[in-house]
């Protein structure tokens, strides 16, 4: 989602850090309540032995929850933030799955691994491998022969503004986009559209809680900075993207398996 770079002189913030701070209370780092997300994975996941990988995984959220679901599950993430990995790799161990998760510094898009996956995850990160249909072409190199990805990307609900597109991309309705899916050869076993309740409840945590981190720190040299960027991510997403913007999650299987 929308956490860029914002610094000051200085003391700069990193990317990582603004994420940290936003995602304190919304650790899925997509509008999907916890429900939503034990419900996706329940269904990605019914054997329980399941080998897993997440490209782009952050913090890890997402490899956490479906270690969670049963203790034959084992899980790979790659990402090229230090940070990130090193919060995936704190929370693993804070609940005794470290040792059930493989934490690869990386860019996802060159990763190789010497054994395919059974589930394959990249919600919210088409971003880093151009849109989301590579982001399915990259997972696709990775999956075991009946194996099923877990994507999540946004369309536009309502006719989205030229400022809005501008803003977070040139996505389809939410049928050009399954279409489109379909059409590279996927099948959808089971999916989930993010609830007005849901895409609200992750914009009021990333940007409320980057402005109480500000006024919690007035002291901070980049406290203003901080709460200038809250308010301005605010005002963007109720004045241009919060009446036309939706968010879809994914189960996906391949139609032939001997299709690349």
């Amino acid at each position: 989602m929308r956490i860029g770079r914002i610094c000051w002189k200085g003391a700069p913030v990193n990317r990582e850090e603004i994420s940290r701070i936003a995602h304190a209370d919304h650790p899925i780092k997509a509008p999907l309540d916890d429900e939503s997300v034990r419900q996706l994975l329940a269904k990605a996941l019914p054997r329980g032995d399941e080998r897993v990988l997440d490209l782009g995984c952050g913090g890890g959220e997402w490899l956490l929850r479906a270690l969670d679901t049963g203790p034959q599950v084992h899980a790979e993430g790659v990402d090229v933030s230090p940070e990130a990995l090193a919060q995936a790799d704190e929370a693993a161990t804070r609940r005794g799955l470290r040792e059930r998760l493989v934490l690869h510094r990386q860019d996802a898009a060159q990763f190789a691994a010497p054994q395919p996956f059974d589930l394959v995850l990249s919600v919210g990160a088409a971003h880093a491998f151009g849109g989301l249909l590579p982001t399915l072409a990259a997972a696709r190199k990775h999956l075991a022969p009946g194996g099923s990805v877990l994507v999540g990307d946004g369309f536009w609900e309502r006719p989205p503004t030229a400022e809005a597109v501008e803003m977070l991309g040139d996505f389809g309705d939410l049928a050009a986009v399954v279409d489109s899916v379909v059409a590279e050869g996927w099948t959808p076993v089971n999916g989930h559209i993010s609830t007005r309740r849901e895409l609200d409840a992750y914009e009021w945590a990333c940007w409320g809680g980057l402005a109480a981190w500000a006024l919690d720190h007035r002291g901070d040299a980049r406290s203003g900075e901080v709460l200038e960027t809250a308010d301005t991510r605010r005002t963007e997403w109720l004045h241009t993207y919060r009446d036309s913007f939706g968010f879809v999650s994914l189960v996906l299987r391949r139609t032939r398996e001997d299709r690349a």
